[in-house]
């Protein structure tokens, strides 16, 4: 850090201003379907300082200013093809749209076996119109896209305990096979309290049908944190919660085999691998 950086360190989260801009602690970079990419985007003077729009698809991505140029942090779909991809870029002078091309690596999941009751994979017509309204309503909830940028993107675990199952799991309920695991469960015991793993604001709240007692917190520029199988929701819409604060205690509501926490972490309306933003010794799997 040069002379003209200031440091310091509040809450467990290392942070630097360095010519203007602020430099927050990074999610480690694995550009692979169900990963995030790290992309130097340059510099235009003729923005003045204005950051760029940039798109995935549909969807606007990170950006963050740093101290000569941009940096987007882009969440990768799991059913993103691996091979050449590009984001799309408007600047706020009005010139030309360009394209930002990454590549995207391949990447193989695990496969896992799981019991459940019938009633939760051979859904009722009722459970099965249940199922698509929450599934809308989280998808409209995960567009949420606060314009001030996180405070971090390195996480602290949302509760101790033992990883049952990593995210990416080709998952076969009850010998059928259902879409790949979209978060990281952590097994720990009924009750125990589930901490919020950074700063924000809880942009959502309910019981659903797969996913139990859930609460859902935006941290700023589409980083949004999810947890579920909830037993107890210790907070409501519109509060501003702070790293660690406890937002609910572990449960076995919804679709689960034991009480555990389902931990979620989206980008640009995606889930990505929790593990890439949370420190090495709660991202390591656990021995079995």
């Amino acid at each position: 850090m040069n002379s003209h950086c200031i440091a310091w360190r509040a809450a467990a989260v290392s942070l630097s201003l360095c010519g203007g801009a602020l430099a927050i602690d990074l999610p480690a970079a694995s550009p692979v379907p169900g990963g995030v990419a790290l992309l130097p985007l340059a510099a235009s003077p003729a923005d003045g300082g204005a950051a760029p729009w940039v798109s995935y698809g549909d969807e606007r991505v990170m950006v963050l200013k740093q101290p000569d140029h941009w940096l987007v942090v882009v969440g990768i779909p799991l059913s993103a093809e691996p091979g050449p991809a590009s984001l799309a870029v408007r600047r706020s002078s009005g010139t030309a749209a360009e394209t930002l091309p990454f590549q995207i690596g391949p990447k193989d999941y695990v496969e896992q076996r799981l019991t459940v009751a019938p009633s939760k994979v051979d859904l009722s017509k009722k459970d099965l119109e249940r199922v698509e309204r929450e599934q809308a309503h989280l998808h409209q909830a995960l567009s949420s896209f606060a314009e001030q940028p996180p405070a971090t993107l390195q996480l602290l675990a949302p509760v101790d305990g033992v990883r049952s199952s990593s995210f990416g799991s080709r998952r076969i309920f009850n010998n059928q096979p259902r879409n790949p695991h979209s978060g990281m469960d952590i097994a720990a015991a009924w009750g125990t309290a589930v901490h919020a793993a950074a700063a924000g604001r809880v942009i959502d709240t309910g019981n659903f049908f797969f996913n139990g007692n859930t609460v859902l917190i935006d941290h700023g520029e589409g980083l949004i944190t999810m947890y579920c199988h909830l037993s107890a929701i210790g907070v409501r819409p519109g509060d501003v919660v702070s790293s660690g604060t406890v937002i609910g205690k572990v449960g076995v509501t919804g679709r689960v085999t034991g009480p555990h926490l389902h931990f979620g972490v989206a980008l640009n309306r995606v889930f990505v691998d929790p593990a890439l933003f949370l420190p090495p010794s709660a991202a390591s799997p656990s021995p079995p």
